[in-house]
């Protein structure tokens, strides 16, 4: 039996950050892990420039409130879990993903979760485990199942390389070039036809 694992941001939702970067005015916030491969460090780099601005959850959720699914991503959902179980891993956390989750359809998702004050201020996060796509995709093959994955990050790579069969959905130049042998798509029939392909 197949589990297809999905990254979020970039794959089938906007990257939140880059939407908050630009809603908040503050360029800098726009680095992702495309950019940077350590999620613990870009994390706290975040949380100082957030704490530098006296911003919190609150102004960071209310941008979230206006994000939409990527322009056919919940069509491609609901036709691939047709065929397939989904589990959507992410490096995101909970206070930012529900009203996400809600546009999509209630998907089934692994994050994290962020630890905030009571005045708002985000002072932390806990990662639900080490290295949470690898060691997700290795768990559910420890169960038997075969993992599909896609993705379009550093942070998805792991997952990727693991699965019998993976995918880079709309990455950057770099990584593709980087990784040569990992097959790259950019429309989503592109890669719901690749998914189909590799559980035959």
């Amino acid at each position: 039996m197949y589990i297809t694992c999905l990254d979020v941001e970039g794959v089938l939702v906007p990257e939140i950050w880059i939407a908050f970067a630009e809603a908040s005015g503050i360029p800098e916030l726009k680095k992702t892990t495309r950019d940077e491969p350590d999620y613990d460090k870009l994390m706290n780099w975040r949380l100082s420039v957030l704490k530098e601005h006296g911003l919190g959850l609150k102004e960071i959720q209310e941008t979230i409130a206006k994000i939409d699914p990527l322009p056919g991503a919940k069509k491609f959902l609901d036709e691939l879990r047709t065929f397939s179980q989904v589990i959507l891993i992410s490096d995101t956390f909970t206070q930012f993903a529900t009203p996400l989750m809600e546009k999509l359809g209630w998907p089934t998702l692994f994050c994290n979760t962020l630890e905030v004050a009571e005045d708002g201020e985000i002072t932390g996060f806990r990662m639900r485990c080490e290295q949470s796509k690898l060691t997700t995709v290795k768990a559910l093959q420890s169960m038997g199942f075969e993992t599909i994955a896609s993705g379009d990050s550093y942070n998805d790579l792991g997952m990727i390389k693991a699965s019998k069969a993976g995918f880079l959905f709309r990455s950057t130049e770099q990584i593709k070039a980087d990784n040569p042998d990992i097959p790259a798509y950019e429309e989503y029939d592109e890669l719901l036809a690749a998914i189909k392909k590799a559980m035959k």
